[in-house]
């Protein structure tokens, strides 16, 4: 008899384990820990996302936030801080910190918010469902299509590419902007680096010998955005961004990308399933990729710097214009 109840309290414990939902015995919440890569608008709203949908779903929530300011060493601590106070789910929002959380917590469920290439990253090993207690969401998006549309619209003949090459989806993202300038016969120029404090001198290594540069969800970069911007913007190039949360304020040229905010509600959904019970491991990985998922902008006041027309087909299309320094939503 005693061993069949240790039996059945095993099984009890594993199963809380990988659905989630076990509570705070000090306050009846449950402990929920997000962590991102580094700070910028774009993570920031994918946070908030998330705590919006956990919230909505009527779950009372201690929410531990986490930033690691772009050091894989402190992605690693808060990790490992996560695992030792036994968090009820981690959510890992971009590669290193998602892959950190991965690494180092077996017994709780961990998910993934904004991953450009979950497989290369090792977090799973199919799309169609997670990998033992691990599973999220993919911010992948179209660099193909992106690159051939800046060619069309800006002319662009010598593309410039700045990654950040210690980022698995930045190398990833790489490969990609590689394979569309050979398709659609354009020239590349890249550079690489390692933290945000180089991306101006990356941009100014390279802004004599490109046309215009295209900027992929590349966190370190997007943390040092402006500084990239006012280097193009003094030379009179465009940027094509990747990512339109980060392009409100103005100075990209144009930019094209599913909703940050949105893709935290979708990652937040995720949590809600698997505090509800749902395992990690039978969860999809999700995408992005419903229309009213993205957006489309043109800053006016950067195609004009640039000496570029905008076809008004593109105009009527585009959800975002900036014009005389103010953002317009349609």
């Amino acid at each position: 008899m005693k061993k069949a109840v240790v039996t059945l309290f095993a099984a009890v414990f594993a199963a809380s384990v990988f659905a989630g939902g076990a509570k705070d015995s000090n306050n009846g919440k449950v402990k929920i820990g997000i962590a991102k890569i580094v700070q910028h608008v774009a993570l920031d709203e994918v946070e908030k996302g998330i705590i919006d949908s956990i919230e909505a779903a009527g779950i009372e929530a201690d929410f531990d936030l986490q930033n690691a300011n772009g050091d894989v060493n402190t992605a690693a601590q808060i990790a490992n801080k996560y695992k030792a106070e036994k968090v009820d789910v981690a959510v890992g929002i971009a590669t290193p910190v998602a892959m950190a959380l991965a690494n180092a917590i077996k017994d709780k469920p961990v998910v993934f918010g904004t991953v450009t290439d979950p497989l290369a990253a090792g977090l799973v090993t199919t799309l169609d469902h997670g990998e033992g207690n691990v599973t999220g969401m993919s911010d992948a998006i179209p660099t193909g299509e992106h690159i051939k549309l800046f060619k069309k619209i800006a002319g662009i003949k010598t593309l410039g590419y700045i990654y950040t090459s210690n980022e698995a989806n930045s190398v990833s993202s790489l490969k990609l902007v590689e394979d569309a300038c050979k398709e659609n016969g354009m020239s590349l120029v890249t550079q690489s680096i390692t933290t945000s404090a180089e991306v101006k001198q990356a941009a100014e290594a390279i802004i004599n010998r490109v046309d215009g540069i295209y900027l992929t969800t590349d966190n370190t970069v997007f943390s040092a955005l402006p500084a990239l911007v006012s280097v193009f913007e003094n030379a009179k190039k465009p940027v094509f961004s990747g990512d339109v949360t980060g392009a409100l304020s103005g100075g990209c040229f144009m930019a094209s990308g599913f909703n940050y905010y949105k893709a935290g509600r979708a990652t937040g959904d995720m949590v809600v399933s698997i505090l509800k019970g749902a395992k990690p491991a039978e969860i999809p990985v999700r995408f992005m990729t419903e229309p009213s998922d993205s957006d489309l902008l043109f800053d006016l006041d950067a195609a004009k710097n640039c000496g570029i027309k905008i076809p008004e087909e593109y105009l009527k299309a585009a959800n975002y214009i900036f014009e005389n320094g103010k953002l317009t939503k349609k």
